[in-house]
């Protein structure tokens, strides 16, 4: 750590709690909540705001959502008890009485606009939490709005998830004062509902740290059967088509070997809602009878709470997912990530807290052998799998503290 930043973030942490004793708190909008069909989308939420909630108890927080239907909200409600939804008529009165906006992770800076009406509106300033960036469209304007980068040059800080994205925006001249690694906020999500999970894992026979999570996935996800509305698009299915057994076959000889060779059991889940069909015609149909019997596949969409639940009680998980895996190392579950070029850079976070050994690039043949073979050590040895995953977890648990300090620090600021 440079000594400027040693001297901001520690500066932070000392005159947060003083400025919340001595005047107003500091009043945050999380400009986050994109979608419901993904248990990752949703996690991005209640991670931020369990690091808040953590960080920075202090601080009144108003989410300011896209989606938070499908139960979603009141799963949230459950965990943050004191959470302000807004909703759209809500929005001008918070934008009187809140002093900053953050925009929560996600693929890109998803609600750029929302962050230039703000600004505009406001004057007052916001910042950026762990976001992944495309090198390619950061500098691209629609219709004269600003780039990308122009409005991360108006943040007070931008964190992103993976050092590509990083490097790809200082490449692009973005001049915002503070860009770091910060990790994904799914990392901290921490929402449980053992009564399903349990439920679940009983009826299957599924016993704690006696299994591994498996999760498929194509290489576009086809929003067209997830999203009434959503126009289906020939060109993306052709490619999902065309790569599946290519990229999940080794999963599926990864099920396989894990059965055969020790005595752990698979479960096949979803992180979206397309892939309990994907989990089926790729993995289960096509796995010997012999090793079906110690194969489950749910066949049911769930929410974050009942994955997560399920995932801390799971030797650990393998799949072609990002969210699933981040949630796990973010309760110090193993977690290994296949990933290919259309997931964007997001997955090379996994390099970046310590975990390359648990990333393989399927579009790197040379790679691609070495996945079951590391999917069979874990299943073998679940100390050392452990252990490695705690690792991980420490990396982002600093990475947290440090770009925690920085937000406080941000918003205390900006309290008039």
């Amino acid at each position: 750590m440079n000594r400027r930043h040693f001297l901001t973030t520690s500066l932070a942490a000392v005159l947060a709690p003083i400025a919340a004793q001595e005047g107003r708190v500091p009043r945050i909008i999380l400009r986050s909540s994109w979608q419901t069909v993904n248990i990752g989308d949703i996690a991005h939420t209640p991670g931020v705001l369990a690091l808040l909630e953590k960080h920075l108890p202090h601080v009144e927080v108003r989410l300011w959502p896209s989606k938070v239907d499908n139960g979603v909200d009141e799963m949230l409600m459950k965990r943050f008890p004191k959470l302000i939804i807004l909703k759209k008529e809500d929005l001008k009165q918070a934008f009187e009485e809140c002093d900053f906006l953050l925009h929560g992770s996600g693929p890109s800076l998803v609600a750029q606009n929302d962050v230039v009406k703000w600004s505009k509106a406001t004057g007052k300033p916001y910042g950026v939490y762990g976001i992944t960036v495309s090198a390619q469209s950061s500098t691209v304007s629609n219709a004269g709005a600003p780039t990308t980068i122009e409005v991360l040059n108006g943040a007070k800080f931008a964190f992103f998830r993976d050092s590509v994205s990083l490097e790809g925006v200082k490449a692009n001249g973005c001049t915002c004062p503070i860009m770091e690694f910060g990790p994904d906020g799914a990392f901290a999500t921490d929402l449980r509902d053992d009564e399903k999970a349990l439920a679940f894992l009983k009826e299957h026979n599924l016993e704690e740290g006696k299994f591994l999570c498996c999760i498929g996935r194509m290489r576009n996800t086809p929003y067209w059967k997830m999203k009434p509305g959503h126009k289906f698009d020939e060109a993306k299915h052709k490619r999902n088509e065309a790569m599946k057994e290519h990229d999940l076959a080794p999963l599926r000889q990864a099920i396989i070997e894990v059965v055969k060779q020790t005595d752990m059991k698979v479960l096949l889940c979803p992180e979206d809602s397309s892939q309990m069909e994907i989990n089926k015609e790729n993995f289960y149909d096509k796995l010997p009878e012999d090793v079906k019997a110690k194969v489950v596949w749910k066949s049911t969409y769930w929410l974050t709470g009942e994955a997560l639940s399920t995932y801390v009680r799971s030797a650990g998980l393998f799949g072609a997912e990002m969210h699933s895996p981040i949630m796990c190392i973010g309760n110090g579950i193993p977690a290994i990530v296949c990933r290919w070029t259309e997931q964007t850079s997001k997955g090379l976070m996994w390099r970046d807290i310590g975990l390359g050994e648990w990333l393989f690039n399927m579009d790197e043949e040379s790679e691609i052998p070495g996945i079951v073979p590391a999917v069979v050590a874990m299943a073998k040895d679940p100390a050392a799998a452990k252990a490695k995953a705690l690792k991980g977890q420490a990396v982002v648990h600093e990475r947290q503290r440090l770009t925690m300090e920085i937000v406080g620090k941000s918003a205390q600021a900006a309290v008039g």
